[in-house]
């Protein structure tokens, strides 16, 4: 395990698009100019690697006693394993395949709010919600309406109530994409309400276009600006793979963040808030070959820079926490690497080499 504290030297180095580092380059008349470099982030650790949970979002929880746990979900396993977010550190798993509460099947989608953990169980058809830190069942939902769910988005709205949205995935026959005229359940609304200790969840409504550019294919990623009422999907078609924007009442606002940046899929969406509407989107082209985050302006959604991890690749999903921690001051930003464990990140590092803001503090 690559413990906190690189050299400095060893944070970022820089990747010149086909261009191999070291070697000198001359430019003539009528050369193109040359692409940007990309920053290579150098990650503070990775956590053990173990490729037979299949690794794939992780989430973050702070705690009231100095509790910063770094949960993952393991697909192939059935578990969360719950490592510390400052190190890496192994901490615990919970869960183990089943149906009953407390018991999972095919974890995906992962997100926490106000000490709740809720995973979207992709093989139990449902979103299972537990309180943190110990992991008590609190309530179930989405099993009647829900076929093959992935990713969660989720909202506060105040007095217990919280909206989620839940990709869903359903297939024809042998795995076939339904065709378009049948999409239009590609994301399930959920108002979800926790009073009294208990759980009562109602389907709002589900959405999708079904002609058009804002049709959703294949759906996994999925992420909520709450304050400008919008969600970013990632449409993961292979060599069709994009991010298209959504108004949160489902309807299609005619923004996509295009397929050029995805050469091969889109996929882990997180947002780096800094008020209203200043901050960044990051997003993932998940590569086992080259993999690249990407960041956008979070209203305009212009391209603002790009970044690697070193030793990161085939990224599913990504976190993260603008909380201050001991070495992360301005808070980080985890990814998963290759299916097996997750890298921890500072976000300073990040910043640094994109220019963008560190000062935006978060709860």
């Amino acid at each position: 395990m690559q413990l906190m504290g690189a050299p400095a030297s060893r944070v970022v180095r820089w990747v010149i698009p086909g261009v191999m580092v070291g070697l000198a380059c001359a430019g003539g008349a009528g050369d193109e100019p040359p692409e940007p470099a990309i920053p290579v982030i150098s990650a503070e650790f990775h956590t053990e690697r173990d490729t037979v949970d299949n690794i794939d979002s992780p989430a973050i929880w702070h705690g009231p006693s100095d509790q910063h746990w770094l949960l993952a979900t393991a697909k192939e396993t059935d578990v969360i394993v719950v490592t510390d977010a400052r190190d890496g550190l192994f901490l615990h798993r919970f869960g183990g395949e089943g149906a009953a509460p407390g018991q999972l099947d095919r974890p995906n989608g992962i997100a926490v709010m106000d000490d709740m953990l809720f995973v979207v169980e992709r093989d139990n058809a449902r979103v299972q919600v537990f309180t943190l830190p110990d992991f008590q069942t609190i309530g179930i939902y989405g099993a009647a309406d829900l076929q093959l769910p992935y990713g969660i988005a989720l909202q506060r709205e105040g007095n217990g109530r919280y909206r989620t949205w839940i990709t869903d995935n359903y297939e024809q026959a042998d795995d076939v994409v339904p065709p378009d005229s049948m999409l239009g359940q590609r994301v399930r609304e959920y108002t979800v309400l926790i009073s009294d200790g208990a759980l009562s969840a109602q389907l709002v409504r589900t959405f999708g276009a079904t002609s058009g550019p804002g049709v959703l294919r294949v759906v996994e990623s999925i992420a909520v600006d709450s304050a400008n009422q919008r969600l970013l999907i990632a449409e993961e078609q292979e060599r069709a793979s994009m991010v298209k924007e959504y108004a949160t009442d489902g309807s299609f606002t005619g923004r996509i963040i295009p397929d050029s940046f995805f050469p091969n899929q889109a996929e882990g969406i997180v947002l780096y808030d800094c008020g209203g509407t200043a901050g960044y989107w990051i997003t993932t082209d998940q590569g086992k070959a080259v993999n690249t985050f990407h960041v956008f302006d979070r209203v305009s959604l212009d391209h603002l820079g790009s970044f690697r991890g070193e030793r990161v690749l085939n990224t599913d999903g990504i976190a993260l926490t603008q909380v201050g921690l001991p070495g992360y001051e301005n808070g980080a930003f985890y990814a998963v690497h290759d299916d097996g464990n997750v890298a921890g990140f500072r976000w300073a590092a990040i910043a640094g080499a994109l220019g963008l803001r560190t000062d935006c503090a978060g709860g």
